[in-house]
């Protein structure tokens, strides 16, 4: 049973703190597996479930939706109810979630259980995150450890097209969701036995700091940006099968307008906010807010669409659908390490120029091949894009951190981390509207269009790079732990904003 956190930190001879560091490595494993692997899967769901193409963007953005929406709120639940615990619930929610994707018996089944596997997801990690600093007190091994789980990520997030590819081409679709369950299982037994909970707020006995009253759940704020957030995804998904003049997508989008403006007038007024709008005062705040929707909306959105223009178009088996990919994603695991020694040398605002106008450049010359039927005609364009990517996250991550007082910097992680999530929400909506059904004769036509918006998305970035980010000096000497972090370490970091350990 886990240990209860009204009672304090668990028994130093209890934990073990390399156990579970391993235990949330797979906690955020499995998360970002889950964000990739399901694109392999599109044509096999298809061929089982005969969905339309929105219904197959449903898959996909269902669980972003509820992963996006939740982020702040299980942040919140962390610092109240221990990130022991939300970790553990949320790994056993994740795996009944993943269970039920499996079993799906049909499109409907699976989008609602994938919805479901996003807030399970959403509270795995920020609490991963947390109880690795809180097993990790030493700052020096804590900064290890930390790199070692943001490495799991990058490692997750270039193998999910393989790993899902491999899986389908195998065992079937639903095995991409039935492999979650022994690692579920893993985590949550190591994590039960061995985590050592956090002291609660109000009984730290030496920092005064740590005696904060722990962050509400802002219920109303909550409920108004997973509605708007719904809506927005549904009027975008809606009208590729329905028309923008529709009585839905028209419904949709009155409905997200709403929301929004009824969120805004909540944040504004509520005593403790769940996004503190203040925050968006800050200029380079804003603007790496906005670099983040960017960056993911190119991404995921061409991650989508080139899924099933491999597959559906060119033909190509899941396994070789992603080893496709491959490329791409090693890249950016290799610009996430190179990101930090050139912020320190050259300036976050350098670095973000330079890899928002190298994405841009790779799809850029992506276009002349989409025409052909030679994927060694795009290799190099991929490596391009990816490393641009790459470069871009862990330095807007560093400016964003840099721009707010240190007692903000984990909520300003947060709002990064949902502005992203929103990002590649949005990305796979419009980028799935703008190729229509694949076995369209306009597919090819679609594509170069969606790789047209997502360059256009990406100039903008480095725009907004140049004029909204100083070349400080500041930035360059930031700690190259800050600096460093890979892209979902430096997102994921955000949900943690009153973590004792940290505090401390």
């Amino acid at each position: 049973m886990p240990h209860d956190p009204a009672a304090g930190p668990h028994p130093a001879a209890h934990t073990r703190p390399g156990l579970t560091l391993f235990a949330a490595c797979l906690g955020i494993v499995v998360i970002i597996l889950d964000v990739s692997v399901v694109n392999v899967a599109i044509k096999a769901l298809s061929a089982d479930f005969g969905g339309s193409l929105s219904g197959l963007e449903w898959v996909v953005n269902g669980y972003t939706l509820t992963f996006a929406g939740f982020l702040l709120t299980a942040g919140a639940m962390g610092d109240r109810f221990d990130p022991k615990r939300i970790f553990l619930w949320g790994f056993v929610l994740f795996a009944l979630a993943s269970l039920a994707c499996g079993a799906a018996p049909d499109l409907v089944a699976l989008i609602t259980a994938r919805i479901v596997q996003g807030v399970g997801a959403a509270m795995i990690v920020p609490s991963s995150l947390s109880i690795v600093t809180t097993n990790f007190p030493d700052p020096a091994r804590r900064t290890r450890a930390v790199s070692l789980w943001a490495a799991a990520g990058g490692l997750a997030l270039a193998l999910g097209p393989v790993v899902g590819g491999v899986l389908v081409a195998t065992a079937g679709w639903r095995s991409i969701f039935y492999v979650n369950l022994p690692v579920a299982a893993i985590g949550v037994v190591i994590t039960a036995r061995y985590a050592r909970s956090a002291a609660p707020r109000d009984t730290a006995p030496s920092d005064a700091a740590s005696k904060r009253p722990a962050r509400g759940l802002d219920l109303p704020g909550q409920v108004l940006a997973v509605v708007g957030l719904g809506a927005l995804t549904g009027a975008v998904v809606e009208a590729n099968a329905q028309g923008w003049g529709s009585p839905l997508v028209l419904t949709c989008l009155a409905v997200f307008v709403l929301a929004l403006v009824g969120f805004l007038r909540v944040e504004r007024r509520s005593a403790d906010p769940m996004l503190p709008l203040r925050l968006f005062g800050h200029g380079v705040f804003r603007t790496t807010s906005l670099i983040g929707v960017l960056i993911n909306f190119s991404f995921y959105g061409l991650i989508f669409v080139f899924s099933l223009f491999f597959q559906q178009v060119w033909g190509f088996s899941p396994i070789r659908t992603g080893l496709a990919f491959l490329p791409m994603t090693a890249a950016i695991m290799t610009a996430n390490l190179s990101s930090g020694p050139l912020t320190k040398r050259y300036g976050t605002r350098t670095v973000l120029v330079v890899g928002s106008v190298l994405a841009a450049l790779g799809y850029l010359l992506t276009l002349p091949a989409i025409g052909g039927h030679s994927y060694t005609a795009m290799l190099v364009q991929f490596l391009v894009a990816g490393f641009g990517t790459g470069l871009v996250v862990p330095a807007m991550t560093n400016a964003m951190l840099t721009s707010v007082d240190p007692a903000h910097a984990g909520i300003a992680s947060g709002v990064l981390n949902a502005s992203r999530q929103v990002g590649g929400l949005v990305g796979v909506a419009v980028m799935g509207l703008l190729v229509g059904q694949a076995s369209s004769p306009h597919f090819r036509t679609g594509l170069q269009t969606a790789l047209a918006t997502a360059v256009v998305a990406l100039a903008v970035s480095a725009v907004l790079s140049a004029v909204g980010i100083r070349a400080r000096r500041a930035e360059k000497d930031a700690p190259t732990h800050v600096v460093a972090r890979s892209n979902t370490a430096a997102a994921a970091a955000g949900a943690e904003a009153e973590d004792p350990v940290r505090s401390a």
